[in-house]
């Protein structure tokens, strides 16, 4: 998740977010779970601007510079341009995940890792799929109830994404109608434009929700994908400079992601529908 300023809209920004509808009856966080804030700037970056903190979810097996670009680029469109349940084959397990994720951001000086989802748990301790509309909440709650806002000022939560999300809202029967109220409606969502996704025709079914949609281009295209890498590794091919070097690093010391590999296909679980972290921050200065 990451923190920006964004000019204040009373009509958007004061509207306190709704809670998602479907809620786990028996919903515990594994032990030791504690939500970051070391990165967190405690005051606004402007006066008189609302605090704006993006929260990206996906696998991110392993985690690309793609995925840590947006954050960036979506920093820039806000500072010039705003006024204010699926399985994937190949996942490593969601502590690796996490992990690749916390060495990926270490040297940024504002995007943090949140293992909130891989946390969570039922009554037997078995880990349980938690939906992006609870994963916003989660945040909203930590930062502006637990914490008390950003300054004192409340801070606004949104979704980061690819475009290829947002073409999964638009698709019949796949989200929840009340979760996508929650996650667009009450949140937002800042979308990234990916090559090969028609970003019109995703949005098209989603037009109740378009002014609390933002479509950031990407002027230098990047079509990286955790899919792709992972097919690099299985074939034994050099993933050095598609991903992040300590992650490169992570990856040949636990042997992720080969053919036979034993971390590659342990764990699976629940957890593994699920984004492996959110990635947090406050905002630059």
């Amino acid at each position: 998740m990451s923190a920006n300023d964004q000019p204040s809209n009373p009509s958007r920004a004061e509207t306190s977010a709704r809670q998602p509808t479907t809620q786990k009856p028996d919903f515990i966080l594994q032990e030791g779970y504690r939500f970051p804030y070391h990165k967190l700037k405690r005051t606004p970056v402007q006066e008189g601007k609302t605090p704006l903190v993006l929260v990206a979810c996906g696998s991110f097996s392993p985690v690309t510079y793609l995925h840590l670009r947006m954050f960036e680029m979506a920093s820039d469109y806000v500072r010039f341009n705003t006024d204010d349940a699926y399985k994937k084959a190949g996942l490593a397990p969601d502590y690796h995940r996490v992990n690749m994720c916390a060495v990926a951001v270490e040297q940024s000086s504002w995007l943090m890792v949140d293992p909130f989802e891989t946390a969570a748990r039922n009554s037997k301790g078995e880990p349980i799929f938690v939906p992006t509309a609870e994963v916003l909440a989660h945040v909203d709650h930590e930062i502006n109830d637990v914490l008390g806002g950003i300054g004192g000022k409340r801070a606004r939560i949104s979704l980061l994404a690819g475009s290829d999300l947002i073409q999964t809202m638009s698709t019949p029967n796949l989200w929840s109608p009340d979760d996508l109220d929650v996650i667009l409606g009450s949140y937002g969502c800042f979308i990234i434009e990916r090559s090969g996704t028609d970003i019109e025709e995703a949005l098209a079914s989603l037009r109740k929700y378009e002014d609390n949609i933002w479509v950031i281009s990407q002027v230098i295209q990047n079509d990286i994908s955790s899919t792709k890498v992972r097919l690099f590794l299985k074939k034994d091919l050099s993933v050095r400079y598609l991903i992040p070097d300590p992650v490169v690093a992570y990856i040949e010391e636990h042997g992720l992601f080969q053919d036979g590999s034993a971390d590659s296909n342990k764990g699976k679980s629940a957890s593994d529908k699920s984004c492996a972290s959110s990635t947090a921050g406050s905002s630059k200065g």
